[in-house]
């Protein structure tokens, strides 16, 4: 069914989307939680406040194009994933809810303690979500999510080696990608102080990540989704290498202070290693269980969602670009 793959690449870039851009979202949360005391944070809670504060809310447009897709075009994988992973599933969405309200609230609560306690929900969210959604790649990759409704283990499946180092992982791509983005933005707005701050971070995170992804990560997956591990080592082995030479051309344009290009390689790391993830189970969506052909939903409504996702990309693309440039600064707003 070619139709059916056509809308799996569509939704798997809704996934990378979803990301690298909500990621970094996510990995400023992180740095915001990690940022120390009220006053010896307060220059990093700033440029980070300012950096996500024009696009935070748009980044769960990604979120929403991946589970409304998943739900039409693989009905019966949106319920299993949804009953099996329940758990994890909330977690996430209460936390999307915890992070965005507290954001809006920080700003505006007056007494101290009030402004302390939105922050460290704001924080602490951003930690959480992206833990849960990344036991959910871990769970679904492992093979622990079967078809049917709620026919998997709803503790086990995403409480195992491989779903929590999937959630690690994702914790510390969210940050690294945070860093490197907060380096670019402080050096745009001349804050040379956070320059250094987040380029040493950017520099750790990327380290940590690269040796525990790919060293540890490999040792995790081989003895727990030895199924995963084939396909990685496999067919999506030139992917993985990719991810680690993007990953150490970032550390390296790092620390020749070449910020606006290791925003790219930083991504296309980020990408490569999301995209090793789809091609190591494909053409399985749940391994072990469904795959791309005989979970998809009927011709007449592959077709229908085809061209509705067209019209929407038409409408909604360059509308999120014009929205990141004015964000980013590269597109100026006309004066009055």
């Amino acid at each position: 069914m070619v139709l059916a793959r056509i809308v799996v690449i569509e939704l798997w870039i809704g996934v990378t989307a979803y990301a690298l851009f909500a990621g970094a979202d996510f990995g400023g949360g992180i740095w915001d939680l990690l940022a120390g005391g009220p006053e010896r944070g307060a220059p990093v809670r700033d440029r980070i406040e300012h950096s996500i504060g024009p696009v935070w809310e748009a980044n769960h447009v990604w979120l929403i194009f991946v589970l409304v897709t998943l739900w039409t075009a693989f009905p019966v994988v949106f319920s299993s994933l949804l009953s099996t992973l329940y758990i994890p599933f909330s977690v996430a969405g209460l936390g999307i809810i915890m992070r965005g309200s507290s954001f809006a609230f920080r700003k505006e609560a007056q007494p101290m303690r009030l402004r302390r306690l939105f922050g460290a929900l704001f924080a602490t969210s951003s930690l959480l979500t992206p833990f849960a959604f990344g036991t959910v790649a871990g769970a679904i990759a492992s093979g622990r999510v079967p078809a049917g409704i709620a026919a998997g283990d709803v503790i086990g499946a995403w409480l195992n080696p491989t779903a929590l180092f999937g959630g690690f992982i994702a914790v510390g791509t969210c940050a690294y990608v945070a860093a490197v983005y907060l380096t670019a933005d402080a050096r745009r707005a001349g804050e040379e102080s956070l320059v250094a701050y987040f380029r040493r971070r950017a520099m750790v995170t990327g380290a940590a990540l690269g040796v525990v992804g790919l060293a540890g990560g490999l040792l995790v997956i081989r003895g727990d989704a030895p199924v995963l591990f084939t396909g990685l080592t496999g067919r999506a082995l030139p992917l993985l290498v990719a991810s680690a030479a993007l990953g150490l051309a970032s550390l390296l344009l790092l620390r020749l202070q070449r910020y606006v290009l290791v925003r790219g390689t930083a991504g296309l790391a980020t990408v490569a290693a999301i995209w090793s993830w789809g091609v190591a189970q494909y053409p399985a969506l749940l391994p072990s269980a469904l795959t791309i052909d005989n979970s998809a939903a009927p011709d007449p409504v592959l077709w229908a969602l085809a061209i509705g996702l067209g019209v929407g990309a038409v409408l909604f693309i360059p509308a999120l670009i014009l929205l990141y440039g004015l964000a980013q600064g590269v597109v100026a707003p006309e004066s009055g």
